[in-house]
């Protein structure tokens, strides 16, 4: 059964509704990584009265949209059109994901896409530094393997194996958001106001040094140095203040990373955090790209950065700057009508009501460096390094890694 919740927004010229399956690539057998991905492609390549072709032309005649993607914890898929359209356009919703037709053709269309997204993704020394990093952080937990799956497995996913994973999609919850009543739905405040305090997946503290580290060699003139650890999940009363450590960090030309790398020395072609929402623990990651004459100088200045976090909290003015600049990012997350949907439809499968801007920015005021400081130091003081680089230049940040950390 679909929870259906109406979103009582700003009123607008155009209508779109989300549907939100809960389980994505975390539902992946260990054997078929990468299942959910092309389940969640071949879901909207046809349903019941509509090929393929059908389908497609029937959206593109009302200048509509339709997307779908996969995440770690669940499949998001939308469909927007302009108001007086959408009623013909909304069943169509009801229709993909409780009676697509799963053609055999269209399977076999989706798998190759796969395997050739996957062979793409190889190319890009910063994915494949980041799945060196995910491996050691989360081992064979879930989110060590990219929604897209691996070559090896999705090559032997077959027919069969996606009509039997279907029948697992139509047990997991739904739930249904739109701005447009023709959803029937019922308030935002019907559902319950709690966060669940949770933390299903242990952080990986203790293991062996030797085991916090992996690099890669390349041949290019580039070196990508990823650095963190798995941390609480979005449910956790914990989420918040990592997120103003985030802000800190790379929220702007302010921010601790871009003053010490590109301000003060210039060295950085790319560098930020990377702290997405997740039901089980997130990863926070800070990654930075140098050129080869510039690693060991960059991993220095990462390694003295990341020790003065452990050692000294943030100062007034720099915790009431990331703040600010944490509550202006939410802010900027609300001017999409999709994002808003998605957002709240993921943290209400996740048990969490979605507060108001007031009482969120009462709970980031609240937040002290003390605070901050506890928890770098409870998920930084053993962090994750991952490098991709010139052989020599990885062997000597390893020597230093082992040193430092």
């Amino acid at each position: 059964m679909t929870k259906r919740y109406y979103l009582d927004h700003k009123k607008r010229n155009f209508s779109t509704a989300s549907i939100w399956i809960k389980g994505g690539s975390d539902m992946d057998s260990i054997t078929k990584k990468g299942i959910n991905k092309i389940l969640s492609s071949l879901l909207t390549r046809g349903c019941e009265g509509f090929d393929n072709f059908l389908l497609s032309e029937y959206i593109e005649s009302y200048g509509a949209e339709l997307n779908q993607e996969i995440f770690e914890d669940g499949i998001s898929i939308s469909i927007k059109s302009l108001n007086e359209h959408f009623s013909k356009l909304l069943p169509l919703l009801d229709l993909i994901v409780n009676k697509p037709i799963l053609s055999e053709i269209e399977f076999q269309k989706v798998k190759k896409s796969s395997i050739d997204l996957i062979k793409k993704d190889k190319e890009n020394p910063f994915n494949i530094c980041f799945e060196k990093w995910r491996k050691i952080v989360y081992s064979s937990h879930p989110y060590a393997f990219n929604t897209i799956g691996n070559v090896n497995d999705v090559s032997k996913i077959s027919y069969a194996d996606v009509l039997f994973e279907f029948k697992n999609f139509k047990t997991r919850e739904k739930y249904i958001m739109s701005n447009n009543l023709e959803i029937n739905g019922k308030n935002l405040g019907t559902l319950d106001q709690k966060i669940l305090e949770e933390n299903p997946c242990p952080p990986n503290h203790n293991l062996d040094p030797i085991n916090r580290f992996d690099h890669i060699n390349n041949d290019s003139n580039q070196t990508i140095i990823m650095i963190g650890n798995q941390t609480c999940s979005r449910r956790s009363r914990e989420y918040l203040p990592l997120k103003v450590l985030e802000s800190y960090l790379s929220y702007g030309m302010s921010a601790a990373l871009f003053k010490l790398f590109r301000e003060k020395n210039g060295i950085t072609y790319d560098l930020g955090v990377y702290n997405p929402v997740r039901f089980g623990n997130a990863p926070f990651l800070v990654y930075l790209s140098v050129s080869n004459k510039n690693a060991l100088f960059a991993f220095e200045l990462l390694s003295s950065l990341w020790k003065n976090l452990l050692l000294n909290p943030l100062i007034d003015s720099e915790l009431f700057l990331a703040k600010e600049k944490l509550k202006g990012s939410f802010l900027l997350g609300n001017q999409s009508l999709d994002e808003i949907l998605q957002r709240k439809l993921q943290l209400i499968s996740y048990g969490i009501f979605p507060v108001s801007e007031i009482d969120l920015n009462i709970k980031i005021d609240e937040i002290s460096s003390l605070d901050i400081l506890k928890l770098i130091n409870k998920y930084f003081s053993k962090p994750f390094l991952s490098i991709s680089g010139n052989k020599k230049i990885c062997l000597e940040i390893s020597t230093r890694w082992k040193k430092n950390f």
